[in-house]
């Protein structure tokens, strides 16, 4: 295997960093003792700038190329986004209507608690108007619950070179 670059990033098989490397979790490192690297990546993960900064932290992160696709968002290098679960409101729902119940012979012309009816006599519901009528008149939906956005995948263990060549920019 060749020498990395300074702050190259890798995924092994195994659950542990190399010598020379860390795992990307996002740990603080001393400015002092990693001058090199903090010249590389700077405070684009974290950290204060004056004692420290952060490694990536790619726990439970998809790792995405930096910029703009063709009719896509901008990412710039950095940026952390997404969810892991997301809960729909109803404004997200499309467009859909619901069944309405309705018993074979209204009984009552009182439509407080009923169901729409037919009356054999013709009458309809003589009571006040804006009575709640029986709630499972029209069924509800969903139960405002999160759920799982997070693509089929598979767990590697992501590392970044503390020791290696500093990469030039020509």
């Amino acid at each position: 295997m060749t020498e990395p670059f300074l702050g190259e990033i890798r995924m092994f098989g195994f659950n542990f960093a190399p010598v020379g490397w860390a795992q990307c979790n996002g740990q603080l490192l001393p400015i002092n003792q990693n001058q090199a690297l903090f010249a590389l990546l700077g405070t684009q993960y974290g950290g204060n700038g004056t004692t420290n900064f952060a490694l990536p932290d790619l726990r439970s992160r998809i790792a995405l190329h930096e910029g703009q696709g063709p009719g896509l968002s901008n990412y710039v290098i950095g940026e952390v986004t997404g969810q892991e679960t997301v809960t729909l409101q109803s404004t997200q729902l499309p467009a859909h209507s619901h069944t309405v119940q309705a018993g074979t012979d209204a009984t009552t012309k009182d439509p407080t608690n009923a169901f729409p009816g037919f009356a054999s006599s013709g009458a309809a519901y003589t009571g006040t108007g804006g009575a709640n009528m029986n709630a499972a008149m029209v069924g509800s939906t969903g139960g405002g619950q999160p759920f799982s956005v997070v693509q089929p995948l598979l767990v590697l263990n992501f590392c970044i070179a503390l020791e290696g060549i500093f990469p030039s920019r020509n």
